[in-house]
């Protein structure tokens, strides 16, 4: 199994027509994901790619039967974009929008508390299950099938840590980037709880980094439910000053509470074996999981 997504998930590009969605879209096509159409607002009965565009995210889904839906929508507009496929009823939407203004993405929150949507991102590098569905921008070529699932903050580390992964002979069962925005849809310990109740992913890597405390919250977790399945752990920004943003919006550490020795300490308590270096996250998950058997 995989989690979010599969072989019947069928998806719509909000932005299709812009470069962006353009450009991976047809990458996601050439993987084999299933895009079953677009929409651009004024283009609406119109092509694109050989697929059908619509003005508005309800259209898509009665036409096509979309079960997802990918956001490559400006920022000053993203936020609308999101909200109108969440009131649709859109189950799954990866928002891939980076700088999405907080003020926008507090309205999100709110349509999504009165919905059953799942959110990944924004600033997400999206969802990839190996050889069944891409939806986003994650580079493949080095990644897999197998039973590792990969939960992350950061899209470059995320795809040395595929490649680490399959190069010590193990899989991916899903990878997911869950935003690096400060403030976004699925959490990761939402996350980490969808990994657990997937009895094909048999062991998972967490990559995380100072800003926020979604590290310590799923420390939380971890101790409550002590799962029974290996978790390694990455934080990188060990010697990153506070105050100071760190490579995107999320990646800021006000104080001591949310720098990258607190996050690692909870971890590490909750029972995380933590990867002391980015290099070594691949051969921490493979002697874990060869401890595991």
């Amino acid at each position: 199994m995989t989690i979010l997504v599969d072989q019947n998930t069928r998806v719509i590009c909000q932005g299709m027509t812009g470069w962006a969605g353009t450009h991976y879209s047809a990458a996601m096509l050439e993987y084999g994901t299933r895009i079953v159409g677009g929409v651009t607002p004024g283009k609406g009965g119109t092509y694109h790619l050989n697929l059908p565009v619509f003005n508005e995210v309800a259209d898509a889904m009665r036409e096509t039967g979309a079960n997802a839906s990918m956001v490559f929508v400006p920022p000053e507009n993203a936020a609308a974009a999101m909200i109108e496929a969440i009131e649709a009823g859109m189950p799954l939407v990866v928002a891939l929008t980076e700088r999405v203004p907080v003020q926008d993405m507090l309205r999100v929150r709110a349509a999504l508390k009165q919905s059953s949507t799942v959110l990944v991102g924004p600033n997400s590098q999206g969802v990839l299950s190996p050889g069944v569905c891409k939806i986003g921008v994650m580079a493949t070529g080095s990644e897999r099938k197998g039973q590792i699932g990969i939960l992350s903050r950061s899209a470059s580390l995320t795809s040395e840590v595929i490649a680490q992964v399959s190069a010590v002979g193990l899989g991916q069962s899903t990878t997911v980037g869950i935003g690096g925005d400060a403030i976004h849809g699925l959490s990761m310990r939402d996350c980490m709880q969808l990994f657990l109740a997937d009895r094909d992913t048999h062991g998972v890597i967490v990559i995380g980094e100072i800003g926020g405390s979604e590290e310590q919250e799923l420390a939380e977790l971890l101790t409550e439910i002590k799962p029974d399945i290996p978790i390694v752990g990455l934080v990188v920004g060990r010697h990153a000053p506070t105050e100071r943003r760190m490579g995107h919006a999320g990646a800021f550490a006000q104080s001591a509470a949310n720098d990258a020795q607190s996050k690692i300490n909870a971890l590490e308590e909750a029972g995380v074996i933590i990867a002391k270096s980015p290099h070594l996250v691949g051969q921490a998950i493979r002697e874990a999981m060869a401890v595991s058997v």
